[in-house]
């Protein structure tokens, strides 16, 4: 199905060259989207996450422009087809567009050195949009990975999710962690990522067993990380950290936490620093826990960290909805003798998608009861995908 799937989009992709600019692609290239198994939010607390490429894909086909300064882009999710500046200072525009993320790519790839002609290109994608699964992740990196292809210059394996995560931070003014544009960028075949995001060191953990499938659940309901929830997450975390005495979260315990908790209750906050703390420091545990839960085939362990995130971002951090919360009660329902060994929200929250463990040979029966019992309960359609774990960026 995967491979369908994109063969599908790539054929789409050069056809959409040829009609746009009457000739064959020189260069493509393509970089997955992302989902988070576990370790949510503390990527920008120095903390760890464990992510892995999925099986949707940002695909970029380009070619010479007969001499022009400047990138000519379709891109098909808009429907759009926008000028992009590829010499001299490049500053962002005012009003962030899809046009921000790619303009980011562009400039932060420049400032490495990666120098360019003139070239036209199409974008098409079939990473859901705002479901959490790091669209905009994967868009950069594609970008970033066509300027390498398109200058000779290659960048580091740090270097290139680190200047994606700086156009992102500059052009589409959204400060994000390093997580997504990590696994976008570095993510291997059947295996997930444990990212130290403090040391920027990825260990791959293989998910090699053909009988365990990651199951994407999209709510459907939109959410947008550029408004006021995201940053004042990021707040609140910055603010406990300064008051227990540490440059980040991860360098706190649990006992360390409990312990000073009368440092972050006050009566303008309540327990809420507390409370985002504690998420962020219990999400360390878990997140260690279930990797080397993965690595010993523990399914208990691994079920129990999930529904444990999923708790914790629920109540703790408060970034969960109705609507997720309902599918991941259905899948906690339907539980281990029904082929779930865990689910959880993923994603920055706010919507977006559920991301469950099951069993490969219960993924048709677990989907139909998802999709029953959801439109039940909050009269929405839920969107269902079964992936493994895909490969990083790559030229075609």
């Amino acid at each position: 199905m995967s491979d369908r799937l994109f063969e599908e989009l790539l054929n789409e992709t050069k056809t959409l060259f040829r009609e746009k600019f009457g000739a064959e692609p020189q260069t493509l290239v393509a970089a997955p989207g992302r989902v988070n198994l576990i370790g949510e939010h503390t990527d920008y607390n120095g903390g760890f996450v464990f992510p892995m490429a999925i099986e949707r894909w940002t695909i970029i086909a380009a070619g010479p422009n007969d001499g022009a300064e400047k990138a000519t882009i379709y891109a098909k999710a808009t429907d759009e087809t926008a000028d992009f500046a590829i010499s001299g200072e490049i500053l962002p525009a005012e009003k962030v567009e899809w046009t921000s993320y790619v303009q980011g790519a562009i400039a932060c790839s420049l400032e490495k050195g990666a120098k360019v002609a003139g070239f036209n290109a199409v974008i098409t994608s079939n990473v859901p949009l705002g479901g959490g699964l790091s669209s905009s992740a994967s868009l950069e990196v594609a970008v970033a990975t066509l300027m390498e292809e398109l200058s000779g210059v290659k960048f580091g394996a740090v270097e290139k999710p680190l200047l994606c995560q700086k156009a992102e931070h500059v052009f589409a003014k959204m400060k994000c962690g390093i997580m997504d544009q990590f696994i976008s960028a570095l993510g291997e075949k059947d295996c997930a990522m444990l990212l130290d995001c403090r040391s920027c060191e990825p260990k791959m953990i293989p998910i090699s067993d053909p009988s365990i499938s990651v199951l994407i659940t999209n709510s459907n309901v939109k959410h947008a990380l550029t408004g006021s929830e995201y940053p004042e997450r990021r707040a609140s975390c910055e603010e406990a950290a300064r008051r227990l005495g540490v440059e980040l979260l991860r360098d706190v315990t649990m006992e360390t936490l409990e312990a000073s908790k009368d440092k972050l209750v006050d009566e303008e906050n309540g327990d809420r620093l507390y409370r985002r703390a504690r998420h962020v420091v219990g999400e360390d545990v878990r997140t260690l826990k279930m990797a080397d839960a993965l690595v010993a085939g523990d399914w208990a362990t691994v079920g129990a960290q999930m529904y444990a995130s999923h708790d914790s971002l629920r109540d703790d951090y408060e970034v969960s909805c109705p609507e997720i919360d309902v599918l991941v009660e259905i899948a906690r329902k339907i539980g281990p003798e029904g082929g779930v060994i865990g689910s959880r929200i993923t994603g920055g929250g706010f919507g977006g998608c559920t991301v469950s463990l099951v069993k490969t040979e219960k993924v048709a029966e677990i989907t139909e009861i998802i999709k029953t019992e959801y439109k039940k309960a909050v009269g929405k359609d839920a969107t269902i995908f079964a992936t493994r774990p895909a490969q990083g960026a790559r030229v075609l």
